[in-house]
């Protein structure tokens, strides 16, 4: 089996980052204590796994999906997030795919509201090259999603590498936009955001709001992979996301306003007893 293109140190932080998430991301559940039911109690309950697994097939891939059926609130901050540490001939950059100087999840100057973000049904999706024989059966990778997310991201960018897209507002109160289709020369591969103006930089982003009137967001997704993979439309779609190339590669571009134009991003503070 060929290795993947960046670390294997690399590899092990983030199989220990993706469970640490998960764990800290179900802690948000409720519990309630178990008692057995009688057959008639047993007649009237309907019910589903707490975890749902599918399989599918999509250009020569083989997909298994395994979801979290669950709403989830959540406020958390991260700071210094470099994911995908290797040299990259072709365009450098920092040295990492993505750098992530700053991740906020909600803020702490609006509503009550705008403290917590939304996510639903978060999942893992692990890839396989499509092959008649299992023993020949290679492993590509996988990607973290959600199936819909909503409420106030702050962002710090400093490389993307990845699919993006954000409406924003100038202080000219014309319309700008952050998308990394703009990027001609690396196709969104660690790209720093640079753009030609009027556009909005990554350096000028702050964060966005995802979702609006309509519905959440439903294609954000990270993934890692050895060899660039088309994965399918996002669950409640039918646009098929840019495919994602081999390392590290974010997609997002589904309903983001940002919150700023001017790179400030708002505070997300805990509430004071």
């Amino acid at each position: 089996m060929k290795s993947f293109p960046y670390q294997p140190s690399l590899r092990a932080r983030l199989c220990r980052a993706a469970v640490l998430l998960t764990a800290g991301l179900t802690a948000q559940l409720a519990t309630a204590q178990m008692r057995p039911l009688n057959d008639e109690e047993l007649s009237a309950t309907h019910g589903q796994g707490l975890m749902a697994m599918t399989n599918s097939s999509y250009g020569g891939f083989d997909f298994t999906k395994v979801a979290l059926d669950a709403d989830i609130t959540l406020s958390a901050n991260f700071s210094n997030l470099r994911l995908g540490e290797y040299n990259y001939a072709p365009r450098n950059g920092t040295g990492a795919d993505i750098d992530m100087s700053l991740l906020q999840f909600g803020r702490s100057d609006g509503t009550e509201a705008q403290r917590l973000v939304h996510i639903s049904n978060p999942y893992f999706e692990f890839v396989y090259r499509n092959a008649g024989d299992n023993a020949a059966r290679e492993v590509i990778g996988m990607r973290f999603g959600f199936d819909a997310i909503s409420g106030d991201v702050g962002l710090k960018l400093s490389t993307l590498s990845g699919s993006m897209l954000v409406q924003g507002q100038a202080a000219d109160g014309s319309a700008i936009t952050l998308d990394s289709h703009t990027d001609t020369t690396g196709g969104g591969k660690r790209w720093d955001g640079s753009c030609t103006a009027p556009c909005l930089s990554l350096a000028n982003l702050g964060g966005v709001t995802a979702g609006d009137a309509n519905g959440p967001s439903r294609d954000f997704w990270i993934s890692v992979l050895k060899t660039g993979v088309q994965f399918q439309a996002p669950s409640g779609t039918t646009q098929l996301p840019d495919a994602a190339q081999a390392g590290i590669w974010l997609n997002w571009r589904d309903k983001l306003q940002a919150i700023s134009t001017n790179g400030v991003t708002p505070p997300n503070l805990p509430k004071v007893r």
